[in-house]
């Protein structure tokens, strides 16, 4: 598992870029927080489709899930400080409890949540295993 992970210090550039897309993700859901900015897309797929092609679109949601990703991405893939076998039976246990988290959660969306609210749920799936490991890891390092 160590030859995996990432050096110690990107976990302070994970938590940074975690913080960071929290953050605009609440100013994006409270204050309507815009960032609007020519792209280019592979595929597009609004009023019509379009392929290879440059337009101006509000970046903002994007900008928020690359954040979120990239730095759950660095918090779940970098060592700890002091790695050991503990910690990586840790990191497995943290891993399956995720998986099966996660697919609980999406067995439940899928059955009791619908229309618009569903759209949030796979926004959300993007980044909730990795959510759900932060939390069981970090909960079962500080109970060791």
């Amino acid at each position: 598992m160590k030859n995996f992970l990432f050096p110690f210090p990107l976990k302070f550039l994970g938590l940074f870029l975690t913080v960071a897309g929290t953050i605009l993700a609440v100013f994006y859901l409270l204050f309507d927080f815009r960032l609007t900015l020519p792209v280019f897309a592979v595929f597009s797929s609004f009023l019509e489709t379009k392929m290879f092609v440059t337009f101006r679109t509000n970046f903002a949601d994007e900008l928020i899930l690359l954040l979120l990703i990239t730095g759950f991405g660095f918090l779940v893939f970098s060592k700890e400080r002091q790695e050991n076998e503990i910690l990586e039976k840790v990191r497995l246990n943290a891993i399956f409890k995720a998986l099966y988290a996660n697919t609980v959660f999406l067995l439940f969306s899928v059955l009791f949540i619908y229309g618009g609210g569903f759209m949030g749920v796979l926004i959300f799936n993007l980044i909730s295993v990795q959510v759900f490991y932060v939390v069981f890891f970090y909960v079962a390092k500080h109970n060791e």
